[in-house]
């Protein structure tokens, strides 16, 4: 067998590793940003269904451009949105690979504030775009004029912006989008996968599209919808972006499971849209507890925490590990992220914090009981 070094692939892919957080069998697991609780069962019924119904026609190819999908979504974005505004695909990674493939490449850069997400400079890595790493303040907020001041040294062909930020759980003011959107000489992309979960009066960037054709806003039904194994993300924008899009697109890229589940999930949306109200009470929950045990927490508009841990957050990492709780290293030195679950998991979690800080023996942690919370 020979290894990967000894393919003829790209230099600058050498040394690398792929992207992925660890996938443990541990009883709490608040890493990925996920929705911990599991779909109704109505709504699993509901799309059980809806891909039963698509299993006959299985021998042909899927509705190459999703209208119904994107209609549907467009009527869930509200805003005025149509179809022909929405463009779907398996995941917002991709939305925003399709993105870069179309207005990125060699020869062409993108921008991105960190800590931001990590995704971001892999998928202009693996287009040919070169990437610019742009920073926030010290305490991971933006304002207008540090935006502005490194867009327009740098001119990238593409910026990224997250609002909540990933992965601090800030949003942005709609003030610095503006003023964004006026120094960029190219596109820009916000990225609004945790839009759902946003503190009362956050706006969100939809607002910001009219009259704004280089604007486009992604979001994905992985956090919220919970929908996270279906793999579905989508954009808005001018109608002439999606156009720009479909240059670039596989044919067929969106299955017919694949929507048919999506628009089962959107005709239930009441009802898995439900559990948000309750992960935004743990959210809160875990940031009022962590600084009542003064530690210092980024304020979240999205579904989970960053924290700062007092030291060496590959250290704090492992310690919680030991006691079963799973939380992201997003290499932010001395923070570490943890996802907002069920009402038992923050216990797990809290008490696993505790734990480490006493420097006590370590305990075996239950599963959670999916679903509580």
């Amino acid at each position: 067998m020979i290894g990967l070094d000894d393919l003829p692939i790209r230099d600058d892919l050498r040394g690398l590793s792929p992207y992925g957080a660890p996938q443990l069998d541990v009883p709490v697991r608040l890493n990925t940003n996920e929705n911990s609780h599991p779909l109704p069962a109505a709504v699993a019924e509901a799309i059980g269904k809806a891909l039963t119904a698509e299993l006959r026609d299985l021998n042909r190819y899927p509705d190459r451009d999703a209208l119904a999908l994107r209609s549907d979504l467009a009527t869930y974005l509200g805003h005025g949105l149509t179809a022909d505004h929405v463009w779907a695909a398996n995941g917002s990674n991709e939305i925003q690979q399709q993105l870069l493939q179309a207005f990125g490449g060699p020869g062409r850069s993108a921008l991105g504030f960190s800590p931001g997400y990590s995704m971001h400079p892999l998928l202009a890595l693996g287009t040919g775009t070169r990437w610019v790493p742009a920073r926030r303040g010290a305490d991971f907020g933006l304002t207008a004029d540090e935006a502005v001041a490194q867009v327009g040294e740098h001119r990238p062909d593409v910026v990224f912006l997250c609002s909540p930020n990933n992965p601090t759980g800030t949003a942005l003011d709609p003030a610095v989008i503006r003023a964004v959107l006026d120094a960029a000489p190219g596109m820009v992309v916000l990225d609004e996968a945790y839009a759902e979960f946003a503190r009362p009066g956050t706006v969100s960037a939809l607002s910001v599209l009219p009259g704004h054709p280089r604007l486009v806003v992604t979001r994905t039904m992985s956090k919220a919808f919970g929908f996270a194994g279906g793999r579905l993300g989508y954009l808005a924008a001018d109608p002439a972006v999606v156009a720009a899009v479909q240059l670039v697109r596989l044919p067929y890229h969106l299955s017919a499971l694949t929507q048919a589940a999506a628009r089962a999930a959107l005709a239930h949306r009441d009802a898995l849209l439900g559990t948000v109200s309750e992960i935004i009470e743990q959210r809160d929950r875990i940031v009022g507890e962590l600084r009542r045990r003064g530690l210092r927490v980024a304020d979240s508009d999205a579904n989970f925490v960053l924290y700062e841990v007092g030291g060496d957050q590959s250290v704090a990492w492992r310690a919680l590990l030991e006691y079963g709780v799973l939380v992201r290293d997003v290499g932010v030195p001395g923070w570490l992220r943890v996802t907002a679950g069920t009402r038992s998991e923050t216990d797990a979690f809290l008490a696993a914090v505790d734990s480490v800080q006493r420097g006590g023996p370590v305990a075996p942690q239950p599963r959670p009981t999916k679903g509580t919370s």
